[in-house]
């Protein structure tokens, strides 16, 4: 009774409080029309500016507010004004050509807004993004299964990304995109709120932790020319970008309770609000799911906070924390043979995944001026990852009485980037220049060796003062400075050079066993081997990039950028029986291009459509070899999986996404003030040829891991509070290792070969009724039978086949 009248006094006094208007027009001094945005500063109200330099905005709650007027090439201005219940007021804004004084207005793109994606503006907080690809994926407009974070979902318009569906409850993500290994999205700079997350940036770059999509603001993606600002990275940058608390109120909770298919349940509740100059965020997650394979239990627990205290409007500060714990049972890999008989046995019972991460980072911003600004950003990781099982063939069983292979980690990482963003006027036009410095110091130990019997998830070694295999630390050092400017020549076309010198040092302390072994398995030879190798190296990456906005609906761009992955030693030091790792293994180095178009209208079309060149110099793949087996004499050769600098690569193709508003394109007689019809295609083709030949009979192949032809497309429909949306994924054939491996006859261990042709349909719904929100879905509706991943070691070895047709249900409150 007390909650009912509680609602129904809200209804009444809060509802009707957000009936204020407001209206104007924005002029030059010699009262010509000007486009732009209007905005109300720490709301996120805004409006675009149509043609006739006329606005209106509705909806803004009582109080006092500072309104704010933008438009390129001119210099902002504001209007301090207090809205009382029911009252309307005109603002008419008449704005400066910039001369001197240059103010940085925070204006997110809102071209094409209401659509699923979008792509980052010229010059957002303390970067620079002119004349790059980019994607940003606001997650309030996607429609699909959060709670499990079903990627392609997620990700289903940003065009050529390859996928892999490592998990059912999505708690790893597992993306690549332009022949890029997805393993643990590693050839990604991962990123949540601007800093590192991945184990160590350097020495071990993969992700074991991927922040809940429920927690998400939106998500931004920029390819392979970010190398200069995130990194080197030949995939680009990839951020994860947390809600923040409403400016608007004290406390706001949400609570998001999910149920779905094969025992999954996910409970994800945050907090938020605004109390004086304090902003913060918090949410707790549990998820866990049965699996639907035997032997695939999951269970996840995930904290996360984040505190921000505006001292002024000059200066803010951020403080956060992330913790997150999970333990997964692995199933294990299936041969060929297997997958098409049964894709839902398992022939692991005693495999087992632990992950502890925690990672605290601080924020500051420092505005001097409206030209100039400051960033940094530090941050903190410590964390774990330990994996026990039998990583052995999988065509051969496992023995429950025998000892398992025991690897653990820990990951002890700090860094901090530091940035400054300057606003100049230049030929007529405003210039920005942005300067940074990035110091990083990452430190992986790793050891391996026998653990205990058995099928509990025990992570002890059988001897933990000498583990069997080895022990190491791998030290990582990076030093970099980086720098970029945008030249505008034009108030139409700019041209934005950059550069970045790096140091980078990877170190190698500690011991392995060098070991033969006789017929019958016996060990006949054993060395313990001692390393301590520095490879320390210095380089500077350069790049260009040029932008021509010949309106809002056409933007041509091009870029250039050079990209490099140093390689690193616990790579070399890990023995697993599936692979064997070159000690002579280099780094890669090679370029990223792009030259493409884009444009969008305002919730009724958008469109980006490019060409790229990636070239990849000593590129690291998987080639399968021969040598003298020592268990038969070497009297008979034995094939293993070998991993060098296999090859020069070119990987060049075209990536496509459009997406539009069908009601407003076509003027059909449906009310678009009401309801919306989005239809969009995200299509890339691609072709890639291993060009020299380090290796034997690798030229001419194709690079594994590149689908030639990867879309999705889908429709959503949307009236007042509700929606729905259908997806179809396609993805072609492709090679898993540089050999080529076909499946004719399929090779024993399952490791090698293709990944077969598939496609996925989803649905999704929503509905939303005062404070609750009601979601449900169905992935893979037509239970389709197909795998996106052939594994080496964990999870597997062998087949990991992609999770058939699941439900999920899902009811959401918020006050």
């Amino acid at each position: 009774m007390i909650r009912a009248l509680a609602i129904a006094v809200m209804c009444v006094v809060v509802f009707p409080g957000w009936a204020q208007q407001l209206a104007g027009i924005l002029t030059d001094e010699r009262g010509q029309a000007l486009s732009g945005t209007i905005f109300v500063d720490g709301t996120g109200i805004k409006a675009m500016v149509g043609e006739d330099g006329t606005y209106q905005i509705a909806k803004v709650k009582p109080g006092a507010y500072r309104v704010v007027a933008f438009s390129p090439g001119y210099e902002a201005a504001y209007r301090d004004i207090t809205f009382s219940v029911g009252s309307k007021h005109r603002i008419d804004f008449v704005l400066s050509e910039l001369s001197t004084e240059l103010d940085e207005i925070m204006v997110e793109d809102a071209r094409g807004e209401e659509l699923g994606i979008g792509w980052l503006e010229s010059v957002t907080g303390s970067a620079i993004y002119e004349a790059k690809k980019t994607e940003v994926i606001r997650i309030d407009e996607v429609i699909g299964n959060k709670a499990a974070n079903v990627g392609r979902q997620v990700y289903s318009r940003v065009p050529g990304l390859n996928i892999w569906e490592n998990d059912g409850a999505g708690i790893n993500l597992g993306i690549g995109g332009r022949g890029l290994n997805p393993n643990r999205t590693s050839n990604f700079n991962v990123r949540q709120n601007g800093y590192d997350i991945s184990a160590d940036a350097l020495g071990y770059p993969e992700s074991y932790y991927t922040p809940p999509v429920q927690a998400l603001r939106r998500i931004e993606i920029v390819r392979g020319a970010a190398g200069l600002q995130y990194g080197t990275q030949f995939g680009g940058m990839l951020n994860f970008e947390f809600k923040e608390g409403p400016e608007d109120k004290k406390v706001e909770l949400t609570s998001n309770q999910t149920v779905g298919s094969f025992g999954l349940f996910s409970s994800f509740n945050s907090l938020g609000g605004t109390v004086g100059k304090l902003n913060y965020y918090t949410f707790y997650q549990y998820k866990t799911s049965d699996g639907w394979r035997p032997n695939s239990q999951q269970d996840q627990h995930n904290f996360f906070g984040s505190f921000t205290y505006n001292f002024n409007p000059f200066l803010s500060v951020k403080v956060e924390h992330t913790h997150m714990k999970f333990l997964a049972q692995q199933p294990g890999g299936l041969t060929d043979r297997e997958f098409y008989q049964d894709p839902t046995q398992s022939k692991r019972a005693r495999n087992w995944f632990d992950v502890g991460w925690d990672l605290t980072a601080m924020e500051w911003d420092y505005r001097v001026s409206s030209r100039l600004k400051f960033n940094n950003r530090s941050f903190l990781l410590g964390a774990n990852r330990y994996a026990v099982g039998n990583l052995g063939r999988i065509d051969r069983p496992d023995d429950p009485e025998q000892p398992r292979d025991l690897l653990k980690d820990r990951y002890q990482n700090w860094g901090n980037e530091f940035r400054v963003i300057y606003h100049y006027p230049l030929l007529g036009e405003r210039s920005v220049l942005l300067l940074g410095n990035r110091l990083y110091f990452g430190k992986t130990l790793r050891e391996q060796g026998e653990g205990y019997a058995g099928a509990e998830p025990n992570f002890s070694f059988q001897n933990p003062g000498e583990p069997e295999d080895s022990d190491f630390e791998f030290p990582s050092k990076n030093i970099a400075l980086f720098a970029e400017n945008v030249f505008n020549f034009t108030p139409k076309f700019s041209v934005t050079p950059g550069v970045r010198f790096e140091h980078i040092r990877t170190d190698a302390v500690g011991y392995y066993y060098d070991r033969r072994e006789d017929l019958a398995g016996n060990i006949i030879y054993e060395e313990k081997v001692s390393e301590d190798k520095q490879k320390p190296r210095s380089f500077a990456l350069l790049g260009i990039g040029m932008s021509y906005k010949h309106h809002e609906l056409l933007e041509l761009y091009g870029n250039i950028s050079q990209n490099f992955r140093a390689i690193n030693f616990n790579d070399i030091r890990v023995d697993n029986p599936s692979l064997k790792v070159d000690e002579n293994i280099d780094d890669e180095r090679g370029f990223n291009a792009d030259l493409g178009m884009r444009g969008a209208n305002q919730g009724k079309l958008r469109y980006d459509v490019s060409l790229f060149y990636l070239s990849y110099k000593n590129r690291i793949g998987s080639v399968l070899k021969k040598e003298p087996d020592p268990r038969f004499n070497y009297l008979v050769d034995r094939t293993f999986r070998f991993r060098t600098n296999v090859a020069d690569a070119a990987i060049f193709g075209l990536e496509s996404y459009l997406e539009g508003d069908l009601i407003e394109l076509f003027q059909t007689p449906l009310d678009p003030d009401k309801q919306t019809l989005t239809a969009f295609i995200n299509f890339a083709a691609i072709y890639s040829r291993y060009l020299s030949n380090a290796e034997p009979g690798i030229q001419g192949n194709e690079v594994e891991l590149v689908p030639p032809v990867n879309i999705k497309t889908g429709i959503t429909y949307k009236r007042n509070r509700f929606g729905l949306s259908y997806m179809y994924t396609y993805v072609r054939e492709h090679y898993s290792d540089a050999s080529n491996t076909d499946n004719n006859p399929p090779v024993p261990t399952a490791v090698e070969g293709t990944i077969p042709s598939y496609f996925v349909m989803d649905i999704s719904t929503n509905y939303t009724y005062k404070f609750l929100t009601l979601e449900a879905g169905i992935n893979n509706l037509t239970d389709e039978q197909y795998f996106t991943r052939r594994a080496a070691g964990y999870p597997g070895p062998g087949i990991i086949p992609a999770k058939p047709r699941n439900f999920y249900l899902g009811l959401e409150f918020q006050f």
